[in-house]
């Protein structure tokens, strides 16, 4: 259900959920031109499939936001029409999103839950999430922010890695921080 503050995790609900249905055809082509006496049966399929994509998906959009959002939406359009109009009424800037992303990314802190791989894995998700939006932070940089991050019982990693004058990639921290936590937890 779109709450106003999930637009993202809705629109790949909506898409993902139209797309396994096989239904999606509205969302990603425009409304074909109107059949006429010369039509082949191959246009009076693919209109057909059209308008049945259109109103499924018309359906399952306005049935999954809630009432007061609805309002001021396009009421005689397509289904891709009325993505678009939702779109642009969430529509989030660029520099907003890389702001909260850096934000998340710089304020982590490993805290023991999920294991250290995960932990990670999360800082590689934002560093990917960030390239998206053409901020390209190095693997160096992650690999600097997850050590600084990891508590007390990680520092011989640490100091493994400020030791030496080659960087590790991130799979190279990663293999020696799980090896570094399941021997901690051995003990």
């Amino acid at each position: 259900v779109l709450t106003g503050s999930n637009f993202k995790k809705w629109k790949e609900g909506i898409e993902f959920a139209m797309e396994m249905v096989d239904v999606d055809l509205s969302l990603v082509t425009d409304k074909p031109g109107e059949l006429t006496i010369a039509s082949t049966d191959d246009e009076k399929l693919v209109h057909a499939a059209w308008m049945k994509s259109n109103r499924i998906c018309l359906l399952s959009m306005r049935r999954s936001i809630l009432d007061h959002l609805k309002s001021g939406l396009p009421i005689d359009c397509t289904a891709k029409e009325l993505m678009t109009a939702i779109s642009e009424r969430n529509r989030v800037s660029s520099n907003a999103d890389i702001g909260s992303l850096l934000q998340v990314l710089f304020n982590m802190k490993y805290d023991s839950n999920g294991g250290v791989r995960d932990y990670i894995i999360r800082m590689v998700d934002y560093q990917t999430k960030l390239k998206a939006l053409k901020v390209d932070l190095p693997d160096t940089c992650i690999v600097h922010q997850a050590l600084n991050t990891l508590p007390p019982e990680f520092s011989i990693i640490k100091t493994n890695y400020n030791s030496q004058d080659e960087s590790w990639s991130i799979d190279d921290l990663i293999s020696k921080v799980v090896a570094e936590e399941e021997k901690l937890k051995k003990e």
